[in-house]
């Protein structure tokens, strides 16, 4: 995170209300999805939370590597695929899900691959969120957020005195 970005830290109570609210969204959206299609390692904790919303039995990965070193998004690299069975009729029925959109680029890669699925995150940034169809809260480009299962208990220094240096 560089000096320039802004930190938005997110507590485990609040991710859960923050899918919970995605799933209300997205049962409003379909009756039933056929399968979840969660991002990993991002999508697991928020594809789990909306599955038991939604009642959603089926739940598929698609494992895609960006963020090497948790500063920068480096080159994606596919390293497990969709299952076929899945890619049928372009994901039709199909939902996406991921914790967050950033630059697009992992969502514009699994759009190509279901172009008729439905693609949810919990979190959106202004450069991805044009891939997006249903998300909870936008937050700033320059803002970087702490996920719950990055996070450890630590002092946090008060935000003035951040900006002091």
């Amino acid at each position: 995170m560089s000096a320039t970005e802004k930190s938005f830290p997110v507590s485990w109570e609040q991710f859960h209300r923050d899918a919970r609210a995605l799933a209300w969204r997205l049962a409003g959206a379909r009756a039933e999805w056929k399968a979840i299609v969660c991002i990993t390692r991002g999508g697991l904790v928020p594809a789990a939370i909306i599955a038991r919303e939604l009642g959603t039995r089926l739940i598929e990965t698609v494992c895609i590597a960006s963020y090497h070193d948790y500063n920068e998004q480096g080159d994606l690299k596919v390293l497990k695929e969709i299952s076929p069975a899945l890619l049928e009729n372009e994901g039709d029925g199909i939902l996406i899900v991921d914790d967050l959109t950033d630059t697009g680029k992992t969502a514009a890669l699994v759009r190509a691959m279901l172009p008729k699925a439905h693609f949810a995150t919990v979190y959106a940034k202004p450069k991805g969120r044009p891939l997006v169809d249903t998300f909870i809260t936008e937050v700033s480009q320059d803002t970087w957020i702490f996920f719950p299962w990055d996070l450890g208990l630590t002092f946090q220094a008060p935000i003035a005195r951040g900006s002091a240096g």
